[in-house]
């Protein structure tokens, strides 16, 4: 059969609860800590930038998590969310093995995100909240919050990463569809915004200095709060319908993975695909090999240290135990913005440091070329950030050519890349290359991470 198997969930599957890996593993993670006191902050530290809802969801052990149905009934647009048999690709490999892929590209902005933006719109509007405030890199977050503010009434500020601020000017287009204001960053409109250029007037930007933007402006009014679209926990609490879903369709095809990739930059996408498989394993169920595919030219999990640090670049922000590259580092402008931060989210690090899972860095000229060849067997065309998980895919797929294994993979697709095609045009016209970051830049942003005692 040359065409693809699609499963899909009546929209009455959608999961009714988002799990909470904190409640099956086996250590928990370090304590977040207030960088002024070096102790475990408590609710109120963070509740000038986040409402009460979801801070309690931030530091909660409970295994599920309702989901409104207010939220419910917007996943509903979209969700379930298929899940294909991508046999055009399998037999292109000639490969025994079987791929599935989890596509979250149908979305109403493209990507896994509305997920979390949804959710987190919601919880603010409960509470008053007028205006939210954010960061994005490649803008599959801006624009997904944009589309939750449209939805609850929210007014919605972007501060967008510079290098895909000018690479991607469709995506800002999408946001202010949606009535969002995008700004790049580092801009003149902050503290935090005016120092770094005035070190560096054409200095890219970074997610560590857009998140010190947003935090910044957020702080300011009592009417604002900021909304994270990765690494805390509740937003990748959020993200675990993906996986969830992901299940209960394999459990249709009679058939388990092997092997769970996801691409990851601070770590939303791929614990949404990945959580829920490795929960069931901790619970006594089959245990997956689990990998997150992250890029060589910003390799937090495989390069960086696991210490604390800063979420972002001027240190406004409390300390995570994470794998990290260190708050000032900046990485080179590859076209996978999505994937252009510093550190990974702590429960993604604390499962790496347990040896739950895998960590992979791939370069970006093998991206595009999987994504292509994806795109000419599947008829997808992925975002530059899913390329990562493809291209592992793809390798896994090979492996088990070469050793005569009939492996199940399953992999995220975490979004479309229908904005991304000017990444796809450097591609074929050779203008792309395997970037690579400063190992000296990298040495002494290591060589600043706080000094922590814990």
């Amino acid at each position: 059969m040359s065409d693809p198997i699609k499963y899909v969930l009546d929209e009455s599957r959608i999961p009714k609860a988002w799990y909470n890996i904190a409640a099956d593993l086996p250590t928990p993670p370090p304590p977040v800590l207030h960088p002024g006191t070096l102790q475990p902050i408590g609710p109120g530290d963070l509740a000038p930038l986040f409402p009460m809802s979801l801070i309690l969801q931030e530091v909660s052990t409970e295994r599920e998590i309702e989901i409104p149905t207010p939220v419910r009934d917007i996943y509903r647009q979209w969700r379930p969310s298929p899940l294909c048999r991508a046999r055009r690709l399998e037999k292109a490999l000639d490969t025994p093995a079987k791929i599935y892929y989890k596509y979250e590209g149908v979305s109403p902005a493209g990507s896994h995100k509305p997920n979390s933006s949804i959710a987190q719109a919601f919880y603010n509007k409960e509470e008053g909240v007028k205006r939210l405030v954010t960061e994005t890199g490649a803008g599959q977050w801006g624009s997904s919050l944009a589309l939750a503010g449209s939805f609850f009434g929210l007014e919605v500020d972007i501060y967008m990463v510079r290098v895909s601020y000018n690479q991607k000017p469709y995506r800002r287009a999408l946001m202010e569809t949606y009535g969002a204001r995008c700004v790049a960053s580092p801009s003149t409109e902050t503290a935090s915004g005016r120092a770094i250029l005035e070190k560096r007037p054409d200095h890219p930007g970074s997610l560590g200095i857009a998140i010190s933007e947003a935090v910044e402006i957020a702080a300011q009014r009592d009417d604002t709060k900021y909304a994270l679209g990765s690494v805390l926990n509740h937003v990748l609490l959020h993200q675990t319908v993906i996986g969830q879903e992901a299940i209960a369709q394999l459990d249709m095809a009679g058939d388990y993975p092997d092997v769970v990739l996801g691409c990851a930059g601070g770590g939303s996408n791929f614990a949404g695909i990945a959580f829920p498989f490795l929960g069931a394993g901790l619970r006594g169920g089959p245990k997956p090999r689990i990998v997150a595919v992250e890029p060589s030219a910003c390799p937090s999990i495989t390069r960086g240290k696991y210490a604390y640090d800063f979420g972002d670049t001027a240190h406004l922000t409390p300390l995570m135990k994470m794998h990290t590259l260190g708050s000032t580092f900046t990485p080179p402008g590859f076209h996978a913005g999505g994937l252009r931060y510093h550190g990974m989210s702590q429960l993604v690090s604390h499962c790496a440091r347990l040896g739950l899972i895998e960590g992979l860095a791939v370069p970006q000229i093998a991206c595009f070329e999987a994504g292509v060849q994806f795109a000419r067997s599947e008829g997808i065309v992925p975002a530059p950030e899913s390329n990562h998980a493809v291209c592992a895919a793809i390798r896994e797929a090979l492996r088990c050519k070469e050793e005569g294994k009939a492996e199940t993979i399953l992999f995220s697709l975490s979004g479309h890349g229908h904005f991304d095609m000017q990444a796809y045009t450097d591609y074929f016209a050779g203008k792309l290359a395997d970037l690579e970051y400063d190992e000296a830049e990298l040495a002494m942003a290591l060589s600043g991470l706080p000094s922590v005692n814990a």
